[in-house]
């Protein structure tokens, strides 16, 4: 960890930085940022990765949902200096070679989506929940997708993207990518 003291020309100043490394989707990523950078901006500016959508700053909406060491956070209230060291997965990364992830199939063939603004973050949490829980009851489903706001679908679909994500997660065999 280093933490260096700038100032820039004029009337504004900024600093100290600090260069943050993390792991993204399996992939090491670093930059120098701002010590009072939030993860969700580093990861949208600085790695652009903005499948992480910014919908309130103040954890209320959940769009900005990751997983952070496989825990589902809202990025928009971690700093990015915060995550230093550590394993991040975005909605970018739940596709793998070229193959979507069961819990994208499912919003898409369950229609768990309308604008697509909460979904990023409606997949994450939902990947999270599987991985802890592969077969959740509704309730469950419900408890967990409870922080992150959808203004669109009633959440009726979303529900059941989930249900299908866990059915296909499970298969013939009971095994599943998480």
């Amino acid at each position: 960890m280093v933490l260096t003291e700038m100032t820039s020309a004029g009337d504004e100043e900024t600093g100290p930085f600090m260069n943050v490394h993390v792991t993204v989707n399996g992939a090491p990523r670093s930059a120098t940022v701002e010590t009072r950078t939030l993860l969700v901006h580093f990861l949208r500016e600085n790695l652009s990765l903005t499948g992480t959508h910014i919908g309130c700053d103040t954890t209320n909406c959940g769009a900005c949902t990751i997983l952070l060491d496989g825990k589902a956070v809202k990025s928009c209230t971690i700093l990015a200096v915060q995550a230093d060291g550590r394993e991040l997965r975005t909605v970018e990364g739940l596709e793998t070679d070229g193959k979507l992830h069961p819990i994208q199939e499912g919003f898409i063939e369950e229609h768990g989506l309308q604008c697509g603004f909460c979904t990023p973050g409606m997949m994450m949490c939902s990947v999270a929940l599987l991985q802890k829980n592969p077969h959740p009851t509704e309730e469950q489903i419900r408890r967990a997708i409870s922080g992150n706001l959808c203004r669109c679908t009633g959440y009726v679909n979303i529900v059941k993207a989930i249900q299908h994500a866990a059915n296909k997660m499970a298969g013939p065999s009971g095994g599943g990518r998480p």
